[in-house]
């Protein structure tokens, strides 16, 4: 899809590319083409086309940007889930008893930090 999206910019880049010198060099190649004037009718064909070619790429380009981007998510959200397993192999659980919630602290317990003192 994105060799399709270079290649669509290439198409509009050359399609604007050769009206430009065509209008700019008119009086010679107009003749080449058998127009000896520019109607409007001309000129809203050659602008409606290349309106067309443009939004096209412009679709092209967006669903290849949105496409490329689900693609960055999708690897930072893997590399964040092997980052977390190599965190949990280097970091095994301990085997220490967890501390039970309903068992109050006593104030004579020295693992404890002891209250704090005012000082007035």
């Amino acid at each position: 899809m994105k060799k399709f999206l270079q290649i669509l910019q290439i198409a509009l880049l050359v399609y604007f590319g050769a009206f430009l010198i065509f209008f700019i060099a008119f009086d010679t190649l107009g003749g080449l083409f058998g127009m000896d004037e520019i109607t409007s009718d001309s000129m809203v064909k050659i602008t409606l086309t290349g309106m067309i070619i443009f939004l096209i790429t412009w679709g092209v380009g967006y669903s290849v940007n949105s496409s490329l981007t689900s693609k960055i998510k999708g690897m930072e959200n893997d590399m964040n889930a092997l980052k977390a397993k190599i965190y949990d192999f280097e970091h095994p659980k301990s085997t220490a008893k967890p501390l039970d919630p309903s068992k109050k602290p006593s104030e004579n317990d020295s693992s404890n930090i002891p209250p704090r003192q005012n000082i007035t």
